[in-house]
């Protein structure tokens, strides 16, 4: 028969085939594709800032990270939730301390939020005995030599 593909049956006729190697490929292919993808966003936990620009910056890993931010007009924020007070900040950072001392903190600020709230959060943050403390900024693309 004109068109079909495969091999001969006992008749004579040729017998359709569905070849699965080559689907099983492209699935595999989609697949690597859109984790790599997924892997490749990372999105602040905290409210939305505008970011310092760096030429400098690198990648982080989001996740076991608790997000401060500290907005333009000096209000704190854990992840998304607003802070009210600096009592309720210290309790939640000696929470977490507590959960995880080896755990991340990342400090993200508005470009024109006041310099002295940040070194605040971040003296706090050290005080309370994290060492792994990461300060979020916007990368830039590298300008070429």
């Amino acid at each position: 028969m004109a068109g079909s593909s495969g091999g001969m049956s006992k008749g004579g006729v040729k017998k359709a085939r569905i070849e699965i190697i080559p689907l099983i490929d492209v699935i595999f292919f989609l697949l690597a594709t859109f984790v790599l993808f997924t892997l490749s966003l990372n999105k602040s936990a905290g409210p939305k800032v505008d970011l310092p620009k760096t030429v400098t910056g690198e990648t982080r890993d989001p996740a076991g990270t608790a997000t401060i931010t500290v907005t333009q007009e000096g209000t704190l924020a854990w992840d998304k939730d607003t802070i009210r007070n600096g009592d309720e900040f210290l309790a939640r950072l000696k929470a977490f301390y507590l959960r995880d001392p080896s755990a991340r903190i990342l400090i993200n600020g508005d470009e024109n939020a006041k310099f002295s709230q940040a070194i605040y959060v971040f003296d706090e943050v050290r005080k309370q005995g994290f060492k792994n403390v990461l300060i979020e900024t916007q990368v830039l693309a590298r300008p070429r030599s």
